[in-house]
């Protein structure tokens, strides 16, 4: 058995405290004490303290009073509470309140006019504490779900958020929606000669290389997921897949769970058949192989659990 991945997006030193969210006016009481913090979100992107480029990027984390104007002036989309922290950390103490605030272009401008400050943490997060990891995925797979929820299912009427942002409800017909997670899986394929499988997007550089993925399908298990998306994209049939790790990846609101499995023995040596689709090419890859053409490579970065998964098989970092 190989033992669980690390994973930056897996850690939280958050306590979503959901016991309170139906507390009436929570929101607005939380916005008028001070003691609070407010992470603000713009397109996705967040404030720092100090620069991006530092190994431990920190979150900023507001005052109330700072986002008072925008929110306002109507400028804070969605408000949500996000739950307390658990330690202190960046002179913040434990049991902070944390509330998120999703802002437009106007509301940004106010708070932080220079747009270079918002910084999207796609790349640059690995580095993030526990803490800021945990509230940097929760807030922005929630501003993102907010984001393609305004509207019922059901009759089209808009909806409103109740629940302090953890709920839409519909006004016309009761009906309530919850945020949702889609749940997808990533597999490193490993043949008899223990060398992995990567494949490149059409849309890709010619170097860069990753491993397989997809959605889980409606009613499917995970380890049927991985059998399928494997063989879809690929041609390859694999058995015994081991689950390793998941963590949120929160572009728009999913859940990444991680998968390690072998070339079915029957079909070992078969010519790989990319679906010309998602993936337009593939290639077994050796660990002297990635050794010797490292620098060339661009493979996943640290914030991935696609990195976690080739290095986990490579046994360390590799240098891409």
């Amino acid at each position: 058995m190989h033992e669980p991945l690390s994973l930056p997006l897996a850690r939280s030193a958050v306590d979503r405290d959901s016991v309170i969210r139906s507390a009436e006016d929570l929101i607005d009481r939380l916005f008028q004490d001070d003691s609070t913090r407010v992470l603000a979100l713009w397109e996705g992107k967040a404030l720092l303290l100090g620069s991006p480029d530092e190994p431990s990027p920190q979150l900023k984390l507001l005052k109330p009073s700072v986002v008072a104007n925008s929110r306002a002036s109507g400028s804070v989309e969605v408000k949500a509470y996000l739950g307390f922290t658990v330690d202190e950390e960046s002179e913040i103490p434990a049991k902070t309140k944390i509330l998120l605030a999703v802002l437009d272009a106007a509301g940004a401008a106010a708070i932080e006019p220079n747009p270079e400050a918002w910084h999207g943490l796609r790349r640059t997060g690995a580095g993030l504490s526990a803490r800021d990891a945990g509230l940097y995925a929760e807030g922005l797979a929630l501003a993102n779900w907010h984001a393609t929820h305004l509207y019922c299912p059901r009759c089209g009427q808009p909806t409103k958020v109740i629940e302090s942002g953890w709920v839409r409800d519909c006004p016309e017909d009761g009906h309530q929606i919850f945020p949702r997670t889609d749940p997808a899986i990533i597999v490193s394929v490993i043949d008899d000669q223990d060398r992995i499988l990567l494949g490149s997007q059409g849309v890709w550089e010619d170097n860069r290389w990753s491993i397989l993925a997809g959605f889980v399908e409606p009613g499917e298990s995970l380890a049927a997921a991985v059998q399928r998306e494997v063989f879809e994209e690929s041609g390859v049939r694999v058995v015994s897949p081991e689950y390793l790790g998941s963590q949120s990846w929160p572009f728009p609101y999913s859940l990444m769970v991680g998968f390690t499995a072998k070339v079915d023995p029957e079909h070992q040596g078969l010519e790989l058949a990319p679906d010309g689709v998602e993936i337009e090419k593939l290639r077994w890859f050796s660990r002297e192989e990635i050794a010797a053409e490292a620098e060339q490579l661009l493979l996943p970065g640290k914030l991935s659990i696609a990195g976690a998964l080739i290095e986990h098989w490579y046994g360390g970092p590799i240098g891409s």
